[in-house]
């Protein structure tokens, strides 16, 4: 997705926002535009106060003059703007490209609402084209991949899996201390039962299926932003 489009997608997200909000605040290349946009308004006054989803959103937004509270603090968000890796027509989601997976879906559960904002090209019929980010405790990691192999089996995933590893060829390590396994099925035709699966593993800690949690997806097309909303399905 362009830069442009991106922006647009931010652009048409701060439509639902108002001054007072807790917003959390969404990790990755979209919900980088987001949170530009948004310290722009709090540069002119806009009042609000923000739960990051990633330290690299922490200090974008400390950059900016963000007001920034963690969920220890208060008891809850107002909304949640972040992206995707892929959205349905459900309003299931893949996310965890940008490694926060974990603390995007604490903030996500913990707010009243979670907004997405992509380009049209996330949009999909059925998940499971961008391989799942799973994050995984080291401890036991040979065995955790085993029982991760074991329940592709189950669901007939069509790829493998891999640990994800930063361009310098390190093993990537997640904010939490963990490790992220990314793992290509394919097609992903019961995404709850995937879901049930993978976390009664006990090396797992939390994987990239977003399920109940969005309510309303703001996509950037060529043409102008588009907006899905869960009661109104097409």
């Amino acid at each position: 997705m362009s830069e442009d489009l991106k922006r647009s997608a931010a652009l048409a997200a701060m439509s639902e926002i108002r001054s007072g909000m807790r917003i959390g605040l969404g990790t990755g290349s979209t919900a980088k535009h987001f949170v530009d946009l948004l310290g722009a308004e709090v540069a002119n006054g806009f009042e609000c106060l923000c739960v990051p989803t990633s330290e690299v959103t922490a200090e974008q937004a400390r950059g900016l003059g963000i007001p920034l509270t963690t969920l220890d603090d208060i008891d809850g968000l107002d909304v949640t703007i972040d992206g995707a890796d892929e959205i349905d027509r459900n309003f299931q989601l893949i996310k965890g490209g940008g490694g926060a997976l974990l603390r995007e879906k604490i903030v996500a559960a913990a707010s009243a609402r979670m907004i997405v904002i992509a380009d049209d090209s996330k949009l999909v019929d059925t998940l499971g084209k961008f391989a799942l980010p799973i994050e995984v405790n080291l401890f036991g990691l040979a065995a955790t991949e085993r029982a991760i192999a074991d329940v592709m089996g189950q669901f007939n995933a069509l790829g493998g899996r891999t640990l994800r590893k930063n361009v310098d060829g390190e093993t990537f390590v997640t904010d939490g201390g963990h490790y992220i396994v990314d793992a290509s099925f394919g097609r992903i035709s019961d995404a709850k039962a995937l879901s049930s699966a993978l976390l009664e593993i006990p090396g797992v800690v939390q994987h990239g299926l977003f399920i109940d949690l969005c309510s309303d997806a703001y996509l950037a097309t060529p043409g102008g932003t588009i907006k899905l909303s869960e009661h109104v399905k097409s």
